[in-house]
């Protein structure tokens, strides 16, 4: 698994590419373990580009979800593909996460999370 880290308007942005499992969810969680460690405020992570997770990579979000959930953090998940979304479904945490269909919609979420236009 690929993982692509920006920055973008105090959101860091997380893409992944590749499959999300037992192999490859430690090095993801070392990279969310350090944003969690800075106290990042508002974390988007895209899968757009993942087309396969398991269990050990359900148990990263989760633990990521937590964490960042004690302070007061916000947690996104965009673009999840059908097979994805799915696992997502079978586990009950699609009621526990963001979703976002977009990385676009999950990044207003995260900059306007009323989901109120901006006041001019």
């Amino acid at each position: 698994m690929k993982i692509a880290y920006r920055q973008q308007d105090a959101v860091e942005i997380f893409e992944l590419d590749g499959e999300v499992d037992f192999h490859s969810s430690p090095e993801l969680r070392d990279k969310l373990q350090a944003q969690v460690q800075k106290r990042a405020d508002k974390i988007l992570i895209c899968l757009k580009k993942v087309k396969y997770i398991d269990s050990s990579g359900l148990a990263t979000f989760v633990e990521a979800l937590q964490k960042v959930k004690r302070y007061n953090g916000q947690l996104v998940l965009s673009g999840l593909a059908p097979a994805v979304r799915s696992v997502f479904e079978i586990a009950k945490l699609d009621s526990v996460f963001s979703l976002a269909h977009t990385q676009e919609e999950a990044h207003a979420l995260l900059v306007n999370p009323k989901g109120l236009a901006p006041e001019a």
